[in-house]
């Protein structure tokens, strides 16, 4: 009888599994304008939570949130 494997996904160059290891800045960046802007996918929710570090999604939230406020202030202050 064969052995059976498990399929583990994709493997990258370096031979690990492409869902393994640190996300990368693109992907932080990604998940953060999707989240703040209430579309973020279930299966990208738990990729982040799962490999993410909480103080990457702190700085992309705060250089988010200051680059948001920055654009309104702009607007805001062409309109008036």
């Amino acid at each position: 009888m064969p052995d059976r494997q498990t399929f583990q996904g994709p493997v990258d160059q370096q031979g690990r599994g492409a869902d393994s290891g640190d996300l990368t800045l693109m992907q932080v960046t990604g998940s953060v304008l999707a989240a703040g802007f209430g579309v973020q996918s279930k299966e990208n929710k738990l990729r982040d939570f799962s490999r993410g570090k909480p103080l990457q999604f702190i700085a992309a939230g705060l250089i988010f949130t200051l680059g948001l406020l920055a654009a309104l202030v702009a607007v805001v202050s062409l309109v008036v």
